[in-house]
């Protein structure tokens, strides 16, 4: 992978976490890395700059995470609604990760970081892209991760095989 290809945004409103994450992406050999104290000067950094990944803290002030991801999937004037998105928790309880999977995030990195989870996520994100699914209710990258082929239904998209 030609990682320094990358554009990444990291959002984060911990100063300290931010500089943690952009020294290990440099030493990947990232070299256009962005930072944003908050999700509302996340999305502004999105307009300014073509960003490939985007990687934000779960829990934020004032605008957090998973209020992020919601704009920037949902909203109309979404600067890049398809834009992977790795979210950073030291929060990683079932209920607020299956909230954020909820608002459209594509991988979860958990504190404390790792260079080897860093890696793991970007390449998940990049090598093995999830199609993306718009319901009434959800845009966002397919929710299932695996196809299970004792699953017996009820299908609900029409790509899903018919039994």
């Amino acid at each position: 992978m030609r990682y320094d290809l990358l554009k990444i945004l990291l959002v984060d409103d911990n100063h300290h976490m931010r500089v943690l994450l952009a020294e290990i992406l440099r030493a990947l050999g990232v070299k256009d890395i962005y930072e944003a104290n908050d999700g509302a000067e996340g999305l502004q950094m999105m307009r300014n700059h073509a960003i490939d990944i985007v990687m934000t803290d779960l829990s934020m002030q004032p605008l957090d995470g998973i209020d992020f991801v919601r704009l920037l999937r949902n909203s109309p004037d979404s600067p890049n609604q398809l834009c992977p998105v790795i979210m950073i928790t030291g929060h990683s309880t079932f209920a607020r990760v299956n909230e954020a999977r909820d608002a459209g995030v594509n991988e979860f990195l958990a504190k404390p970081l790792t260079a080897r989870g860093v890696v793991e996520r970007i390449h998940q994100v990049v090598e093995n892209a999830r199609p993306f699914v718009r319901t009434a209710d959800y845009f966002g990258p397919d929710r299932r991760r695996r196809a299970d082929p004792e699953f017996r239904g009820p299908w609900r998209r029409a790509t899903d095989p018919q039994r």
